[in-house]
């Protein structure tokens, strides 16, 4: 089977979005040895990372560059919905497209659709986000032949906006790895950030999605300086809103993996006050370091933490600060929940992600 692929996502490190399509990346070069892949990258200034692109290069798949801006593919393409795929990578049997662009194509379509958050909280999204998203959606709905989200919960939400059947839409958890850091690396970590106290940590781009804000006057209320909050990830739009400053509260910006890593084992459990997620990376990825997980109760986060760990109303800062302080004062509890999480990470494996999507692309 020649299968088409568009990874223009993978630049953008240290989302969710890019972090998946990576992955989604090197399984397919580690597992796939029957069918043809073509890559499909469009970007007028980013770059792929340089030993993943050579990886691509490097196999027995086509790897295509189209040098324009996501702005104006959008355009064509989820706009005027004009010229197919196939003008750029040759004929396909089926397309992967991006979270971005919707392009025609004379082959069959598989979307995979990340979150809906964008139409559940509108207010926190950039209005080009919200329009091109709208756009793109409305074409899916008329000629993908293969629906897929990473939980059940985006599997509902697909079918609730744009009236798609569920049995159309098929949910499928992504793979998510780590790597333990040694002791000297971690050693590193600590001093570099200056984490000298038992810390709490988050994960995400620094936008109003993620609700920083309500995180950070919640742990403040606790007015507890022998813990810290520490806050990774690159600054994404109006990230102003989440940038209080506080004594107790550090931004390390983005992290590279290994240092990311570091970090989960580091802390001492992990927070993720997000108003809407797809699916959730960084609460797998706590759970596989074998961390207490407090989390929003609702989206992807609910479906992932029930359970096996602490879920709490992210609109509501009692709540948050009740989650914070029976995981720092409650060291038997923190314990049951790394334990429990630990045992449910197991199932998130790429191997299996590549298996149910071929599974999906060979009907």
């Amino acid at each position: 089977m020649n299968i088409g692929i568009d990874i223009s996502q993978v630049i953008y490190e240290g989302t969710g979005v890019g972090r998946f399509t990576k992955g989604l990346i090197e399984t397919i070069l580690q597992y796939d040895t029957t069918n043809k892949w073509t890559f499909f990258f469009s970007s007028f200034r980013g770059k792929i990372n340089e030993e993943l692109l050579n990886k691509i290069k490097g196999s027995s798949h086509r790897y295509i560059h189209l040098p324009f801006p996501p702005a104006f593919l959008s355009f064509i393409w989820n706009t005027l919905h004009i010229i197919s795929i196939e003008t750029f990578t040759g004929p396909l049997d089926v397309f992967i497209c991006s979270d971005w662009t919707e392009p025609p194509s004379k082959c069959k379509k598989a979307t995979i659709v990340h979150d809906f958050a964008y139409l559940r909280y509108p207010e926190t999204v950039h209005k080009l986000i919200l329009e091109t998203q709208k756009k793109r959606m409305n074409w899916v709905k008329k000629e993908s032949s293969f629906i897929i989200t990473p939980s059940k919960a985006t599997q509902k939400d697909v079918s609730h906006f744009f009236s798609i059947p569920l049995d159309k839409i098929t949910p499928l958890y992504s793979g998510v790895e780590i790597e333990k850091p040694s002791k000297e690396f971690l050693s590193k970590v600590a001093n570099k950030y200056n984490l000298t106290k038992p810390f709490i940590l988050s994960v995400g781009k620094i936008e109003p999605r993620k609700n920083i804000s309500r995180l950070i006057d919640a742990f403040v209320k606790l007015d507890n300086n022998n813990w810290d909050l520490v806050i990774v990830g690159p600054e994404g739009w109006d990230n102003k809103s989440g940038q209080k400053k506080h004594e107790s509260v550090k931004f390390t910006g983005y992290v590279s993996e290994t240092e990311l890593h570091a970090l989960y084992e580091l802390s001492q459990f992990f927070v993720y006050p997000s108003l809407w997620e797809g699916f959730g990376y960084p609460v797998i990825e706590a759970m596989m370091h074998e961390r207490a997980v407090a989390a929003s109760n609702n989206s992807s986060l609910a479906e992932l933490v029930e359970n096996n760990g602490i879920l709490f109303n992210p609109l509501s800062i009692e709540e948050i600060s009740s989650a914070l302080t029976k995981l720092m004062t409650d060291e038997n509890t923190r314990s049951i929940f790394a334990h429990k999480g630990f045992e449910y990470a197991q199932q998130f494996t790429w191997k299996r992600y590549y298996d149910g999507l071929m599974s999906i692309l060979c009907r």
